[in-house]
């Protein structure tokens, strides 16, 4: 007998029993982008590797340990996507949408990254992403953030979520504050793990995004970076909480978010949450001025945000928001010579005039207790049942499988009876 061949491990089966949450997530995000007034774009899930050696950065772990990388017949190195933000850019730069024009986007996808699979974080998962460019002022910063708040409400997570907020500035005001934090942890580099110690040298902004306790602990000392914020980059923070405090959305001014990457600037902001243990970012994103130019577009502003749609699925199903509509509305069941071909007629006719209808017809033949049982099984809330007497008058039994009301109607009043349902 042959060996069962099993998926890849960290990539998953979406089963029946789950995709209505996974179809209730991805509807909200696409209804809340929408209204908004931005505007999808899909790009491949492989690119050329150079695109991201040059946006994450080659010695981010993105590029040196995760990422699915590998030579084609023409031998060049691609790579399948571990974010969108890198080839949405380069999507924009290659077909003209980027400079002098402004352009509100949004995205939706697998991405890959080879890391150790966990709960809430997987090898193949998927992102939505928003990206924004043209547009330099706070307003549109404000706007991503006030379209997330919203997108929590409509899930019903808003209570579950907090909003943590930083700026880093320009490219200068870093470079100065890099100077200052690298001295600082060279005088505690004795606490330092080794994965702090070589992103000292290399990225020494990442350190300030460890986890360990230790570490943790000695960098309440650290210099703060709002202390070497370029006045614009001040006048920008400053508007950004204007307009959010206006909006009534609460936020916490965290000094240790940052971006490690030089294209990053100004606005920083994740949403968090407590209730998912150590994976608790459910949201990231802010400025990238700088990256359109490093990947050989003309220098244009940019900001937008990513989300795991694993992260919120996982944390709707901890918070019991999975109740979602019943894959099927109506289950026609026919008994009796002929009334099979009647039945997928009247399904039919029904799907044409009443949009949205869900009806699964019965087949297989058995009984009425069985087919009964099944439309319990699949949830329908409807059961029209069709025997001989019912199709040669024209008529069709409507049982509510919920309340038990049963009445036999004409089979031409069927559509308005079941618009309720939609």
């Amino acid at each position: 007998m042959a060996k069962t061949i099993q998926a890849i491990r960290g990539m998953n089966d979406c089963l029946p029993t789950q995709s209505p949450l996974w179809q209730k997530v991805e509807g909200t995000v696409k209804d809340v982008v929408s209204a908004y007034g931005y505007s999808e774009v899909r790009m491949p899930i492989v690119e050329m590797t150079n695109l991201f050696c040059r946006a994450i950065g080659e010695v981010t772990d993105v590029v040196e340990k995760e990422m699915y990388t590998f030579e084609d017949r023409n031998g060049d190195s691609l790579s399948l996507r571990p974010e969108g933000t890198a080839g949405c850019v380069r999507a924009g730069i290659e077909n003209g949408l980027l400079y002098n024009q402004e352009q509100r986007l949004w995205y939706m996808g697998p991405m890959f990254r080879h890391e150790r699979p966990q709960k809430g974080r997987y090898r193949q998962f998927h992102q939505c992403g928003v990206e924004v460019f043209g547009l330099n002022g706070p307003d549109v910063d404000a706007e991503l953030i006030m379209m997330t708040a919203r997108l929590w409400k409509q899930l019903g997570i808003n209570e579950h979520v907090r909003l943590e907020l930083n700026s880093i500035g320009s490219l200068e005001a870093r470079a100065n504050y890099r100077e200052a934090l690298v001295a600082f942890l060279q005088q505690h580099e004795d606490v330092l793990d080794e994965d702090c110690k070589r992103r000292m040298h290399t990225n020494p902004l990442r350190v300030l995004d460890t986890k360990v306790p230790e570490i943790q602990a000695v960098l309440v000392d650290a210099p703060k970076l709002s202390e070497y914020l370029d006045e614009e980059s001040k006048q920008h923070f400053a508007g950004l909480c204007e307009l959010l405090d206006a909006a009534g959305i609460q936020y916490t001014l965290n000094e240790k978010l940052v971006r490690g990457l030089d294209y990053y600037n100004r606005t920083v902001f994740e949403w968090v949450t407590e209730s998912l243990g150590s994976q608790g970012t459910v949201c990231g994103g802010g400025r990238y001025d700088g990256l359109v130019e490093q990947l050989g577009g003309k220098a244009t502003p940019a900001v937008g945000f990513a989300m795991g749609l694993e992260r919120l699925v996982l944390l709707m199903e901890t918070l019991e928001l999975n109740a979602t509509r019943p894959v099927v509305d109506v289950y026609m069941v026919t008994m009796g010579e002929g009334t099979l071909v009647a039945g997928m007629a009247l399904a039919e006719r029904l799907r044409e005039q009443v949009p949205g209808l869900r009806v699964m017809t019965h087949f297989g033949g058995g009984n009425f207790k069985k087919q009964f049982k099944r439309a319990d099984k699949v949830g329908a809330a409807v059961a029209l049942v069709l025997g001989e007497d019912e199709v040669a008058n024209g008529l069709v039994t409507y049982k509510d499988l919920k309340g038990g009301e049963q009445l036999t109607i004409s089979q031409d009043d069927a559509a308005e009876k079941l618009a309720q349902l939609v």
